[in-house]
């Protein structure tokens, strides 16, 4: 295998603001992996909240280029866990990197990713949209300008059941809240039920990761589910999450690839736990990735492509929040 780095700065269609982040553009990092006629693609963007840089995930990989390119790629299973002793500290671009090898993998059975893991892609979730805070009028704007049947909402200021009411006047749409940390236990189990009586399908995240005693109260008092996305970030965070949360929103970037986050999601489903796969405003090269785990989800938050206006490749779209494959194996990503 041949390994090639392409970088790109990504523009978000609109200033995109959590609780704890602000952005008007995504560096991201695509990483090829090229065997023969064939290349396969992964991605992992840049996270000044965990530390990460483009700069940083390409100087991780060249440190392994040897036992890469050496590789003789027959599963990606075991590919990810012949580099991960190197790729410890990078988790970012260990997720990259297995992406390309997925993608590569199923390539080379003449399938697409999903078919070549054994599943059927016949009853799969829709994916929601986000909401990023803004003014009010700014967050009913930009859900005019793209209707959609399921939004997710970032919440995290001194206005967010005010926010909410003033959004559900404005569509009839399922809506999804994410606090990204910013709440206390006491805010959360009063807000559950009033966000409940306005249409919210679950809460993501919503105290700081560690409060672990606040979030048990949450737990056992809340309206509605919480989904963990900052308290489960690699593969021994989902046996932590149970009995603390109702579900979990798995991270490719964070856990390392698609590889442990398919062992992630089989965890939580053997837990009871709902299962969730979220984006970090990536291109069609890491949504498609995501797309091929829609099978096993029960929810997706994969609007990264929605949200930027230069993606530089083709892959999975959309039809009101209808996901549609590619036609070309593997994930059907490509650079364009």
């Amino acid at each position: 295998m041949q390994l090639f780095f392409h970088r790109f700065d990504l523009r978000l269609r609109h200033t995109f603001t959590i609780a704890h982040d602000s952005r008007d553009v995504q560096p991201t990092l695509v990483v090829e992996l090229r065997e023969g006629a064939m290349s396969g693609f992964g991605e992992a963007t840049s996270n000044k909240y965990y530390g990460i840089t483009i700069e940083g995930m390409v100087e991780a990989l060249e440190n392994i280029r040897e036992r890469i390119e050496s590789y003789d790629l027959q599963s990606p299973e075991d590919f990810w866990a012949f580099v991960h002793p190197f790729l410890l500290n990078n988790p970012f671009a260990q997720c990259a990197l297995d992406e390309a090898a997925n993608d590569l993998w199923a390539k080379k059975r003449h399938q697409k990713l999903y078919k070549a893991w054994g599943l059927s892609a016949e009853n799969i979730p829709m994916t929601n949209y986000t909401i990023g805070i803004d003014t009010v009028e700014k967050m009913v704007a930009k859900m005019k300008e793209l209707p959609w049947p399921i939004y997710k909402i970032k919440l995290g200021t001194a206005d967010d059941l005010a926010i909410i009411k003033e959004l559900r006047i404005h569509t009839d749409a399922i809506f999804r809240v994410d606090a990204n940390c910013a709440w206390t236990a006491d805010q959360a189990i009063q807000y559950s039920y009033e966000l409940k009586a306005l249409g919210v399908e679950f809460i993501e995240q919503p105290l700081k990761a560690d409060d672990w005693e606040g979030m048990k109260r949450v737990f056992d008092q809340s309206a509605l589910p919480c989904i963990a996305d900052e308290s489960c970030i690699v593969e021994s965070d989902v046996a932590k999450c149970y009995g603390y949360f109702h579900g979990v929103n798995v991270k490719l970037t964070k856990c390392g690839g698609l590889t442990p986050a398919r062992r992630m999601i089989a965890e939580a489903k053997a837990l009871g736990m709902k299962t969730m796969v979220g984006c970090m405003n990536e291109t069609s090269v890491g949504i498609s990735a995501i797309a091929h785990l829609l099978p096993i989800l029960d929810y997706v938050d994969m609007d990264g492509t929605l949200l930027i206006s230069n993606d530089p490749a083709s892959g999975v779209t959309f039809d009101y929040g209808k996901v549609i494959f590619a036609p070309e194996n593997g994930t059907g990503a490509a650079l364009l």
